[in-house]
């Protein structure tokens, strides 16, 4: 009796830990609102918007269900904003998952039966899913059921569950990591690049105005091509650049002088290098005379890891044209070379 009062303690304790968890999330409305909710008010994307929007009319009119659908590219370009307009556009219920959370085939199973008719199914770094839960997914996709074994050895029996109609919205900043079999099966591949510096604005006027922040609109050019052409990085920025004016300079209005001096306190640079980036260039230049430079003796040098630099740093280092690849290693171009003399003439990193 003693232990069961105990429990019975400890599971009404963690029901209440919920419940304040779940009130603080819903009284943060402002802050889920900066999401579009249509997809017309998406910024930018032109293109990927009329796939899409012709890709739902279509349906719509045969009254079928949205077929399935794979966005992948670099993180915080808006494949997470994606799936959550299209729920709305079509009015279907959105359930949100990711390929690390399934680990087990039973995990994916108990998802695809508790879809209603209609639903989004979204799968955030679809990649990470595991091979033998991956099979599953074929059959669900393409036939709309899944296969259960029930048993072990000779009486081993297999189980055909029908799934009802739903759409598999996926998304992944690695698609060579996906299956040659799953990435067959969507019927739209999307890949969604980065953003051009005046789409950042629109995105960075769109947030000032939910948020209430005053602001010119040289401040927020200025936010805006400091963003390494990332919505994500962009609000993130207009937040510190925020918490600056409040704090330094104790107004809520953002000038140009405002953000530079704010960004210059982050140490983020006129094109958007952080320190670590400045870091690979200036030990590039100094101790490897520009390069040639093998991935994981840089990532060495500069005491980060080998899939950090690789996947994190190195992608805008090149889209800049500071850094390229070659059979022999990491390089600096002739422009990195400028860009890391001035570097090196301004701070004291050698």
């Amino acid at each position: 009796m003693i232990q069961s009062s105990k429990v019975k303690e400890k599971e009404k304790a963690k029901k209440s830990k919920i419940s304040r968890v779940e009130s603080t999330l819903e009284t943060s409305p402002v802050e889920q609102s900066i999401r579009p909710s249509k997809i017309d008010e998406i910024v930018g994307r032109e293109s990927e918007k009329r796939k899409i929007r012709m890709m739902i009319d279509s349906t719509k009119r045969r009254g079928e269900v949205l077929d399935h659908i794979l966005f992948y590219g670099p993180p915080g370009l808006g494949k997470t904003t994606f799936a959550m307009a299209l729920s709305n556009e079509i009015g279907a219920s959105l359930r949100i998952t990711s390929g690390p959370a399934i680990e087990r085939p039973g995990d994916l199973a108990a998802i695809l039966t508790n879809l209603k008719p209609g639903d989004l199914l979204f799968i955030d770094e679809i990649h990470r899913i595991p091979r033998v839960v991956e099979e599953i997914l074929y059959p669900a996709m393409e036939d709309r059921a899944i296969d259960i074994i029930m048993g072990k050895g000779p009486s081993a029996k297999t189980i055909r569950i029908n799934l009802e109609p739903f759409t598999l919205i996926g998304a992944t900043t690695q698609i060579g990591k996906i299956s040659s079999p799953m990435r067959d099966r969507f019927g739209l591949i999307q890949r969604l690049d980065y953003f051009g510096e005046e789409d950042l604005v629109l995105i960075l006027k769109r947030a000032s105005n939910l948020w209430n922040i005053g602001y010119d609109a040289i401040a927020l050019q200025e936010i805006a091509k400091r963003s390494r052409g990332t919505a994500r990085v962009a609000l993130r920025l207009l937040k510190r650049v925020r918490d600056y004016a409040e704090s330094e300079i104790l107004k809520s209005h953002i000038d140009h002088s405002t953000a530079v001096s704010a960004l210059e306190l982050l140490g983020i640079d006129e094109i958007g290098l952080e320190e670590i980036d400045r870091r690979i260039l200036g030990s590039i230049y100094t101790n490897y005379s520009g390069g040639p430079v093998g991935l994981s003796t840089l990532a060495a040098a500069v005491s980060e890891d080998v899939n950090t630099v690789e996947s994190v740093y190195e992608p805008f280092l090149m889209k800049c044209g500071l850094l390229q690849r070659t059979s022999r290693g990491r390089m600096l171009t002739e422009k990195g070379m400028k860009h890391a003399i001035e570097i090196l003439g301004l701070s004291a990193f050698i």
